[in-house]
């Protein structure tokens, strides 16, 4: 059976980095596909772990070589998905998903028509702008530069199938579970899993 890919994304500090961890946490054959980047790791980030953290010349080699499924450049640096990985995981049978950017979601989208785009919205700006500052992993500048873009982010919400606003992280980690869950019991998968068992119901009926 091949797996599903769901897209989550948001602006910045919206907490869909903590969303994803806590949903893997609790949720069964299900993945997060790691991204390649050139920005610099922060403080407790794990290479191979949280990113594929790399330069720019092997970046840009590996685009020239059509191995990313999405790529985009956010405040000055690359990130990139591996398309062979992601490929790779779907086709045994594994939910995947991938935590980017509003543009790489529209291109992942334009390959992987029927994958789900998840789009992740803070309850307000000041809550947004709470939580970029208190998190303590950029500078006044940044903070400043990604506040600014937040609006034209979060304006790419009509583009996604799904909205969970983050206000309440338990009940925002609920509903992106649910949206798992209820695509996992689709026709097209329960048709897929459960083969043979439909198959015996409609011989045995036909029997009598």
């Amino acid at each position: 059976m091949t797996g599903s890919l769901f897209i989550v994304t948001a602006a910045s500090g919206t907490g869909k980095t903590s969303l994803v961890k806590q949903l893997l946490a609790i949720t069964n054959d299900l993945t997060v596909s790691v991204s390649h980047t050139t920005r610099a790791p922060r403080p407790g980030e794990i290479d191979g772990h949280h990113y594929h953290f790399t330069d720019v010349d092997s970046f840009v080699s590996a685009i020239d070589d059509h191995q990313f499924l999405e790529h985009a450049e956010v405040f000055g640096n690359y990130y990139g998905t591996s398309e062979q990985s992601v490929r790779r995981q779907l086709e045994a049978g594994i939910d995947v998903i991938l935590e980017i950017d509003w543009q790489g979601a529209l291109q992942v989208k334009k390959i992987f028509t029927e994958s789900t785009m998840i789009f992740i919205l803070p309850p307000s700006i000041d809550t947004l702008r709470q939580r970029l500052s208190t998190r303590a992993q950029d500078t006044i500048e940044v903070i400043e530069q990604r506040l600014a873009g937040a609006v034209d982010e979060m304006a790419q919400h009509v583009h996604s199938d799904y909205i969970v606003i983050n206000d309440n992280f338990e009940v925002a980690l609920a509903e992106l579970k649910a949206i798992i869950v209820a695509d996992r019991q689709t026709l097209h998968r329960q048709q897929q899993r459960y083969r043979g068992t439909i198959a015996d119901l409609l011989n045995n009926k036909a029997a009598e």
